[in-house]
């Protein structure tokens, strides 16, 4: 599923290539990733003006000339690919959901092999509010402070897991599976860990870890470790930094001992039994 790093990475790129384009066109080919009449969302979205991309948590927000906005979720497979030259219909991907053309070419793609992602329409000015009632802080805000992040770890149950912790979008925006892994790694801290056992000296550590993690992906346009690619329609090559995720029976790069996968909650969950303590 792409993280803050993918849709960070996703929105930068598309605001380069689409704010301020007029969109003239629509071809709808799965109905169901709409979560709107089709009536209203052709109404909305043709003939208006692409005002500006920006990203919450891992949703995209497209906001239109026209005090509406699209909130694009990329779930597990999504992806949004931006095309100058006229796509033909051979060239299509066969899980090619929507197209968005406009004016004096180009196109707006999005695929989705597994079809979790959707595409809402909301007003503008109501945007704001329901996605501030959803989502925690964002971690790369330069208000996220050490303090702030001990304040919110002081308001959970000391028996959850700080893996558990950093995944809660309600707690903080963003992170997920791959970068909660790495995270942890990067301060030493097993997974498993309840969040009443963490030192001052850990969580001091985590949150450097989440600041530091989440903008280095960035840099490398995120991680494609499944179907994941930039708004180019490139991999992100972060995968190939990564420490523990997506490498279980492999040796640590920093002791050698293999890396582990549990589960928890149901999420494939890696960690170094040595490193991490």
């Amino acid at each position: 599923m792409p993280e803050l790093p993918e849709v960070e990475t996703i929105k930068n790129q598309l605001n380069k290539k689409i704010k301020g384009k007029k969109i003239i066109g629509i071809k709808i080919f799965l109905p169901k990733i709409i979560k709107a009449p089709l009536k209203n969302f052709r109404r909305a979205v043709l003939n208006s003006k692409i005002s500006k991309i920006e990203r919450r948590a891992k949703l995209i927000i497209i906001s239109l000339s026209n005090n509406y906005s699209m909130l694009v979720h990329l779930k597990m497979t999504g992806q949004l690919i931006y095309k100058n030259a006229k796509i033909k219909n051979n060239e299509l991907q066969k899980y090619t959901h929507l197209i968005f053309y406009f004016k004096n070419q180009g196109q707006l793609i999005y695929n989705d092999l597994r079809q979790f992602g959707y595409i809402k329409l909301i007003k503008t000015n109501q945007a704001k509010n329901l996605l501030e009632k959803e989502y925690g802080p964002e971690p790369l805000d330069k208000k996220f402070s050490l303090d702030i992040f001990k304040k919110l770890l002081a308001k959970k149950p000391g028996k959850k897991k700080i893996k558990q912790f950093l995944m809660d979008q309600k707690i903080i925006a963003g992170i997920g599976n791959i970068y909660a892994d790495e995270i942890l790694f990067f301060a030493g801290v097993m997974p498993t860990r309840k969040i009443s056992t963490l030192s001052a000296d850990e969580i001091k550590k985590i949150y450097k870890g989440i600041k530091k993690i989440l903008a280095n992906a960035i840099k490398l346009r995120g991680s494609s470790v499944n179907d994941y690619l930039d708004s180019q329609g490139r991999a992100g090559e972060y995968h190939l930094k990564l420490k523990v995720y997506s490498r279980a029976g492999q040796p640590c790069k920093k002791c050698k001992t293999k890396i582990q996968k549990i589960k928890i909650n149901g999420r494939g969950t890696h960690f170094c039994p040595k490193c991490q303590k």
